[in-house]
């Protein structure tokens, strides 16, 4: 293993990071226990397992040097110890009461940044494992990769082939660089527009406060489980995607939430980033992130859940049609183009300057249809939860698994005292839209 500098995608995420804002992602798996100390076992298996990884050994260590000043390196870590990584909890009868208190704590920067936290359930029949990798280790796919490392081994078949993106996916020309800017801010300022993605028939648009807080560093866990089934069944009878399906849910899902919570949804239409991995499943070895992005509004304020997954569907086309470099997926390409100490003076400006751009993360995280396992112990959940941007409330992130679908939540606990309320919008807005389709 080598050192190698970090993309600069890699080092934004490094710097914007700060003591209330950990730029990790994670994902909570719920295990069904073989035996009462099936937890235990499980750690002891994770720390063996992770010594024979190399992705799991790698730092980041700042670079001062005259060529890279400002930068950092994904280097080998020569005093890697796992068993600093891993970690046996107590039993608990919460697992998400125990991850958001976790999520609330940055990893160690001086060692590789991440970690395995086994939380045994009390009842002895099941346990739970929250992995933390920092988002400048890796993107979604790359995280997955190192998790399924230190899982049992499984006979993955190989990935089908997907149609390759066309030539406006490519990496532009820094001489195009001053033409991208102003395609950028041109398309991020037309997804701010009202007739950008959403009609409002003359209803003035507005974000919600409740998407929104002053920092306190706390976090809060949800997951919702979904039916597969059920997304395709509305997904046939209306067409469109199922992202698209599972796009429309949060909206409806917000709408539901900021009713009963008492702030109202009338006009709201809350700016949404949604990542775009450029990363292929054959590709998900290499480090780094790999990653675009739509911006797009919920057309939360709409009361028809039909009409909400048809606004979607077509905001979706068009984003799709422009391609993943164009508006939000743009800006995250500018990173390429500023100096090693532009994101090092940067990050915190960057950081603070997320709410201004949008109100919450929607993303996907893939997972493998084939059952994941540990110590002979399967996996029967999976919820993925996003890092939570400076001055924002509540992320969202979604993975689907042998046949349902697994909504994660990360809200920070001050401001969105009532997640478990949202939780339970999501799943109500999956029946309404069954029951719209079937009227």
């Amino acid at each position: 293993m080598t050192s190698d500098l970090l993309a600069p995608l890699d080092l934004a995420f490094w710097n914007i990071e700060s003591d209330r804002h950990p730029m990790h992602l994670a994902a909570l798996g719920v295990f069904t226990a073989h035996s009462p100390t099936a937890g235990a076992h499980a750690a002891d298996l994770l720390a063996a397992r992770a010594a024979a990884v190399p992705g799991l050994r790698m730092r980041i260590r700042d670079v001062w040097q005259p060529l890279s000043f400002g930068s950092a390196t994904r280097e080998p870590d020569a005093g890697f110890d796992p068993l600093n990584h891993v970690r046996l909890h107590a039993p608990t009868a919460d697992f998400h009461d125990v991850a958001g208190r976790l999520m609330e704590r940055p990893l160690e920067r001086g060692r590789p940044p991440w970690e395995a936290h086994v939380l045994p359930g009390e009842d002895g029949e099941s346990f739970a494992v929250l992995f933390k990798f920092h988002h400048a280790l890796a993107d979604g796919l790359r995280a997955l990769a190192l998790a399924a490392a230190v899982m049992d081994p499984i006979d993955m078949p190989a990935p089908r082939p997907r149609p390759q993106e066309p030539p406006r996916g490519r990496l532009p020309d820094v001489r195009k660089l001053p033409e991208l800017l102003r395609g950028a801010l041109s398309d991020v300022g037309r997804a701010l527009d009202i007739g950008a993605s959403v009609a409002l028939s003359g209803v003035a648009v507005r974000s919600s406060p409740a998407l929104t807080a002053e920092p306190t560093g706390t976090r809060r866990t949800a997951g919702v489980v979904i039916d597969l089934d059920d997304v395709h069944r509305v997904r046939k009878t209306v067409g469109g995607t199922v992202n698209d399906v599972l796009i429309a849910v949060v909206a409806g899902a917000l709408r539901r939430w900021l009713d009963e919570r008492g702030d109202g949804s009338e006009g709201v239409a809350p700016r949404a980033l949604i990542p775009v991995s450029k990363r292929r499943p054959r590709t998900a070895h290499p480090q780094g992130n790999r990653l675009s992005g739509y911006l797009m509004r919920l057309p939360v304020h709409d009361p028809d859940p039909l009409s909400r997954l048809s606004t979607v569907r077509r905001a979706m086309d068009r984003k799709k049609d422009a391609g993943p470099n164009r508006g939000a997926g743009a800006v995250a390409l500018l990173a390429d183009h500023v100096p090693a100490l532009g994101h090092r003076l940067g990050g915190p400006l960057v950081g603070s300057a997320a709410r201004l751009w949008f109100d919450i993360l929607v993303t996907s995280v893939p997972l493998p249809s084939l059952g994941l396992k540990l110590g002979g112990n399967p996996v029967t959940e999976v919820y993925p939860f996003a890092p939570l941007a400076r001055g924002q409330s509540l992320a969202v992130a979604i993975s689907t698994y042998r046949g349902s679908v697994h909504y994660g939540l990360v809200a920070d606990a001050e401001a969105v005292p009532d997640l478990d309320r949202f939780a339970r919008a999501l799943s109500e807005e999956v029946q309404a839209l069954i029951i719209a389709c079937d009227s």
